[in-house]
C-alpha cells in the first residue's frame, strides 16, 4: 500500500548517494589529459594539456551553473581544442572509481521506500554516460532497486532547470511535482532547484560546494537528513504535515 500523497522520491547522486570527497582536480586533469591524441607539435605537452583540460571543466561546469545547459566529457576535450580517443580515458574513469561507491544505506533506505509503494529516481548532473552510472549501481547491488534515472549527459538541461526535473519525473513514471520529493547535496541545484520546479526538498549538508559551483540562489529545505537512513521517516512526515 503506497503513502498516500507521495508517488516518488528522487535523489542527486554524487555527494548524496555516495560520500563526498575533496578532489585533487589537477590530478584529474592529468588522467584526463592521457586520452588526448598526441601530435607532432612541439607545444603538445602533457601538462598543458591538463591545464586546458582543467579550464574546459570549469566552462562547462559553468554553462550548467548559469545556463542549466548539459555537457558531455566529448565536450571537454572540444572545448580545450583537443582531440581524443575515447578508448584511452580508462586512467580518467580510474582515477574517479573510489569515489563513485554507493553509500551502504541506500540499498535499505531505497527498499523501504518500495516497501511504501513510492518509487525510488536518480537525477544527476553528469557528463558521464547512463551506462557508467547504473554500472556503479549495478556493481553495489542497487540497480534493481531504480524506478527510473536521468543523466544531464543524455538531455540538454542540468539542475536546477524545471526541465530537469520533470524528465527525471516522467523517467519514474510520476507527473504531479508537489507528490515528489527531491535529495540532494546543493542548496542551489537541489534544493532551490527542486522547489523551483513544484518538488519538496530535502538536504544532505555533507558536502563542501566549491564556491565556483555556488549558484544564484539558496534554497531553505523542507526537511534535512544526517543519514540517508533517515529518509522514509522524513517522507512519512510529509504526508501527515
Amino acid at each position: 500500500m503506497s503513502t498516500p500523497g507521495i508517488d516518488a522520491v528522487i535523489f542527486d547522486w554524487g555527494g548524496t548517494l555516495t560520500a563526498w570527497h575533496d578532489i585533487d582536480f589537477h590530478a584529474e586533469s592529468l588522467a584526463l589529459a592521457q586520452a588526448v591524441v598526441a601530435t607532432a607539435a612541439p607545444d603538445d605537452d602533457h601538462h598543458e594539456n591538463a591545464r586546458a583540460l582543467h579550464q574546459a571543466g570549469a566552462t562547462v561546469w559553468g554553462w550548467s551553473r548559469d545556463e542549466q545547459r548539459s555537457a558531455t566529457v566529448a565536450d571537454l576535450f572540444e572545448v580545450a581544442g583537443l582531440g581524443h580517443d575515447p578508448a584511452r580515458l580508462d586512467a580518467y574513469y580510474d582515477f574517479w572509481e573510489p569515489h563513485t561507491l554507493t553509500d551502504p544505506q541506500v540499498g535499505p533506505m531505497w527498499r523501504a521506500l518500495r516497501e511504501q509503494g513510492i518509487k525510488v529516481g536518480v537525477l544527476s548532473n553528469t557528463l558521464w554516460a547512463r551506462e557508467r552510472h547504473r554500472g556503479w549501481f549495478e556493481r553495489d547491488g542497487v540497480l534493481d532497486l531504480l524506478d527510473g534515472d536521468v543523466y544531464t549527459s543524455e538531455i540538454p538541461w542540468t539542475k536546477p532547470s524545471p526541465k530537469a526535473f520533470a524528465a527525471a519525473m516522467a523517467a519514474v513514471g510520476a507527473d504531479d511535482p508537489s507528490r515528489c520529493v527531491y535529495v540532494g547535496d546543493r542548496l542551489f541545484d537541489d534544493v532551490w532547484g527542486a522547489q523551483h520546479a513544484g518538488l519538496r526538498a530535502i538536504h544532505i549538508p555533507h558536502s563542501v560546494i566549491p564556491d565556483e559551483q555556488v549558484g544564484h540562489s539558496q534554497g531553505v529545505p523542507d526537511a534535512v537528513a544526517h543519514e540517508l537512513s533517515e529518509i522514509p521517516r522524513i517522507v512519512a512526515g510529509f504526508v501527515n504535515s
